[in-house]
């Protein structure tokens, strides 16, 4: 199984679940709007908060969601590992889930939060 993160505003995983599925692309732009869900590799997370959660709106609490590839494929959302920057093909590959993420695809969640662009991500699932 192929693990990948993504990190979610808690109000938002909550509607996913009575929901059945998440759309949520980043944080302040939804699926439809981007086109596909940004994601990373566990390894990845804190440099993609240290980049893009450093200001002081980003400051709260998230939920990591743990996503299984192969769940995520078989629901229809093909996932690309492509370039982080797509004016460098050279730059780190992330994964991008291109359609909706089922709340069955997530085979986890742990509970999170960012300070001055700094993760915790806790140890045991926020489940």
């Amino acid at each position: 199984m192929t693990t990948l993160w993504h990190l979610a505003e808690p109000a938002h995983w909550a509607r996913a679940r009575e929901r059945g599925s998440y759309e949520r692309s980043t944080r302040g732009a939804s699926l439809a709007s981007i086109g596909f869900v940004h994601c990373c590799y566990p390894e990845q997370l804190p440099g993609v908060v240290a980049r893009f959660y450093s200001d002081a709106a980003a400051t709260g609490d998230y939920i990591v969601l743990e996503l299984d590839r192969e769940l995520l494929e078989r629901a229809g959302s093909p996932v690309r590992d492509e370039p982080g920057n797509p004016d460098d093909p050279a730059s780190p590959l992330f994964p991008h889930v291109y359609g909706p993420i089922p709340v069955t695809a997530a085979t986890g969640t742990r509970a999170a939060s960012v300070r001055d662009g700094i993760l915790t991500v806790a140890q045991r699932p926020a489940d």
